[in-house]
């Protein structure tokens, strides 16, 4: 089968199954939706800023009575500061990550929109066909 055979067998594929569209690929595993990115990204903010918030509210608290009980010779006291301190040690851990979710799907969102758009403009069907004839 010749070149130009193939090339028009793939461009008939293509026009059927709607694999050849921008923005829609041909396998479903490599599809990427900014709708569901920007969806999951918003998420992934807003429980940065519910963790932020809410996520240190016994911090003080905690402190105050380990240090009191310390204080007063309880061994609880260092427990307790114990547990404070692998509170914080994972509550910053969460939010780094949370962070790191929304900036990754919002930069990949991003990217993937401008790739698009340069595929598109670079290899669009009316180019190709240029060349070939």
């Amino acid at each position: 089968m010749s070149f130009e055979e193939e090339w028009s067998s793939a461009r008939r594929t293509a026009a059927a199954t709607g694999s050849g569209s921008p923005g829609v690929a041909a396998r479903a595993d490599l599809r990427v939706d900014g709708d569901e990115l920007g969806a999951i990204g918003s998420e992934a903010y807003g429980l940065h800023q519910r963790l932020s918030r809410d996520g240190d509210h016994a911090r003080p608290a905690t402190f105050d009575a380990s240090v009191a009980l310390t204080g007063a010779d309880f061994s609880s006291g260092a427990a307790l500061l114990t547990v404070h301190d692998r509170w914080n040690t994972q509550l910053r851990t969460l939010l780094d990550a949370c962070a790191q979710i929304s900036n990754h799907l919002d930069y990949s969102a991003a990217t993937h929109a401008k790739e698009e758009a340069d595929i598109a403009a670079t290899f669009s069907t009316s180019k190709i066909n240029e060349c070939l004839t």
